[in-house]
């Protein structure tokens, strides 16, 4: 019979065998990687089978701790528009410093072969659609209250994940500071839309 995976322990090690591999090299083999955990090879495999799996774990925990510090910034709101607006400053809040990490996994994810790779993309939409469905009931609410300016709730919901993926990117390949961006996209896009 086979031993119970301790799941605090694999999404450690998930984590640590990202870092490992950004300092390794996506070429690392499975034995150079659990050497650079402290474990051995048969270990690294009983965990995660496929380096996919390991990202699939990786990415599983960091759209979890993002989720729950996103929708805390969230629900500190009442009005939906604002609620969108925390959405956008506190992702960039939370991954601030950590932006390669988030590129880094990206790669990751791309070379798991076409196949896994969108296996491992569901999962991180998944971890997010059934907040976006609620923002979506919410705004919809808020345009038939006269709280919101009447618009397409799914081109704002679109336009708010670009924002939040895009400034992301550009963090890290720019160094820009967001606030200003922040500041641009409350007052120009998304303060226009709110009706106290």
């Amino acid at each position: 019979m086979a031993r119970p995976v301790d799941r605090k322990k694999r999404r450690d090690l998930a984590r640590r065998a990202v870092d490992a591999l950004r300092t390794l090299g996506l070429e690392a083999s499975t034995t150079q990687l659990a050497a650079e955990l402290g474990i051995k090879r048969p270990t690294l495999l009983y965990h995660f089978p496929t380096r996919a799996a390991i990202v699939e774990a990786a990415l599983e925990e960091l759209l979890a701790e993002q989720a729950v510090g996103v929708i805390a910034a969230q629900e500190q709101h009442d009005h939906p528009i604002d609620q969108l607006y925390a959405q956008i400053v506190s992702t960039h809040a939370f991954h601030h410093g950590n932006e390669a990490r988030v590129l880094f996994l990206t790669q990751l994810v791309s070379s798991a072969g076409s196949e896994r790779t969108q296996q491992i993309m569901d999962v991180g939409n998944m971890a997010f659609e059934a907040r976006r469905q609620l923002m979506a009931k919410r705004l919809r609410a808020g345009i038939e209250e006269g709280r919101v300016v009447d618009c397409d709730v799914n081109a704002l919901i679109s336009i708010v994940r670009s924002f939040n993926d895009g400034l992301m990117v550009q963090r890290v390949m720019l160094g820009c500071d967001l606030k200003p961006i922040h500041e641009f996209i409350w007052k120009h896009v998304l303060e226009p839309l709110k009706i106290q």
